[in-house]
């Protein structure tokens, strides 16, 4: 995996310094096993799947690439919590990994390449390292607290990614998921008012759009309805790279039950106009 059309180098030196260089290390080990998993998987014509209890499918794939990820933890960092989409939601003991196994399972089940492995690590009360990893987009991009965030293979190999520099709405290219829960908040008519003053509006929906605000490709992207493990591993890749993640109240991080991430000279304007 490796994002070819940039010319990437390796970053070890800068970030070998960083105090959270070893759990970065893991995380993106992590993912690597959990891609071996994901991608053999996917478009596999035993492929099982069925619907939890809240209607959203499952495959066998996301379990056991959760089950993974969760053998390697135990091995590597003993001790720390997990909160996972299938597999249990611990509280934190200090550390605690954030772990969505196949972030667009619905896309996974339907043979559309756009998902991917989400790993967030959470010390205390902030979330201090992430790697969304899509082997079916062959990317992947990481970040960690103080360090940078990145978009290719590993430390070894990657481009340091940066958000844009739009700072006008009528200039600015907007994603969401679907329309879908923004009427229950009441403020769809909101959203739509907002997306029709705005330069650009796409659907890419779920980890990606977040990852294209990151590296500078997407301005804004929002969802009503998320999980902590849908967040997670987003946050620190989005705000290392310049960006603001709050929910759409305006509050810090992933723990609102809703996302807004922009370049950060976008966010208060897209706040305002979603009140």
């Amino acid at each position: 995996m490796t994002a070819t059309i940039y010319d990437t180098r390796s970053y070890r030196a800068e970030l070998s310094a960083n105090p959270l260089f070893a759990d970065l290390e893991n995380a993106l080990a992590m993912a690597d096993r959990a891609d071996a998993i994901s991608a053999a998987r996917f478009g596999a014509l035993d492929l099982h799947v069925e619907s939890k209890p809240d209607n959203t499918p499952v495959s066998d794939a996301d379990r056991a690439v959760e089950r993974a990820i969760r053998e390697t933890i135990a091995e590597r960092c003993p001790g720390d919590a997990v909160y996972g989409e299938e597999l249990g939601k611990a509280e934190s003991t200090g550390r605690r990994w954030i772990l969505d196994p196949i972030d667009g399972t619905k896309n996974y089940v339907r043979g559309v390449p756009v998902w991917a492995t989400l790993i967030g690590l959470q010390v205390g009360d902030e979330i201090v390292a992430g790697v969304v990893s899509a082997p079916a987009l062959h990317n992947r991009w990481f970040a960690v607290k103080g360090g940078g965030a990145y978009m290719g293979a590993g430390v070894d190999e990657a481009v340091r990614i940066h958000v844009s520099h739009v700072a006008k709405v009528e200039d600015a290219s907007m994603s969401l998921s679907s329309l879908t829960g923004w009427k229950e908040r009441g403020d769809r008519q909101q959203l739509l008012d907002l997306t029709d003053s705005m330069w650009r509006l796409r659907g890419f929906g779920d980890f990606w759009q977040y990852m294209l605000v990151a590296q500078g490709a997407v301005d804004a992207a929002a969802e009503p309805e998320l999980d902590l493990y849908d967040m997670g591993a987003l946050v620190p890749i989005v705000t290392e790279a310049g960006g603001t993640f709050t929910d759409l109240d305006g509050n810090p991080g992933p723990w609102g039950g809703c996302g807004l991430a922009t370049n950060g000279l976008l966010h208060e304007e897209i706040l305002a106009a979603l009140r």
